[in-house]
């Protein structure tokens, strides 16, 4: 059995887009106004009539929080993993993503040098972090809070309040960080303790 053609492959995109959109439970107009595409094209996208470009499939994809290829049904690769691919912020940090899909929540690992990224200085941005340090020392700066956190301490903070975080050591220092940007709250569930 061949691969499906071209034609076939986008023929089923419009039934997927109307399938994400309802299960999200958004009318066109929402996802209209989310991505900047018209409610007719929309429409016309979801019931076959118009055929899906990237230009039109990238923002919808973020919109629906899916990978491109659930758009367009890609065979599954039969690899689950991640592939890491790092790269460095503009204050010398490593953050390697360790998730794939696009918009919701978003996990990384930042490798922090000794002493960046320098002093305080805190910011404030639309999201909700969740930080565990993995290894050595985290110093955190929220609001009126000045804390240095060690391995195996977490915090959780909304980043509308300003933040700054480094690493106050001259070791690396290892951090796990669960990022919404639109201030999802991360779920924890934890067994409770046995006394």
């Amino acid at each position: 059995m061949g691969e499906p053609d071209l034609d076939e492959v986008l023929g089923g995109v419009g039934a997927r887009l109307r399938a994400l959109r309802q299960r999200r439970g958004a009318t066109l107009a929402q996802l209209s106004t989310a991505t900047g595409i018209s409610v007719s094209t929309l429409s016309r996208l979801e019931s076959g009539d118009r055929r899906p470009s990237l230009e039109l499939l990238l923002p919808l994809a973020r919109a629906h929080q899916v990978p491109l290829d659930e758009l367009v049904g890609a065979p599954p690769t039969g690899d689950p993993r991640v592939h890491l691919r790092p790269s460095t912020t503009g204050w010398g940090a490593t953050v390697v993503p360790l998730t794939r899909r696009p918009g919701g929540l978003q996990a990384y690992k930042l490798v922090i040098p000794p002493g960046l990224p320098g002093e305080p200085d805190p910011r404030v941005h639309e999201g909700y972090e969740w930080l565990y340090v993995l290894s050595g020392r985290l110093r955190l700066v929220l609001a009126e809070h000045d804390v240095v956190l060690a391995p195996g301490e977490v915090v959780e903070f909304d980043t509308r309040t300003p933040h700054w975080f480094g690493n106050p050591t001259d070791r690396p220092t290892e951090v796990l960080s669960l990022f919404g940007p639109q201030g999802e709250r991360m779920h924890v569930r934890a067994r409770p303790a046995r006394g």
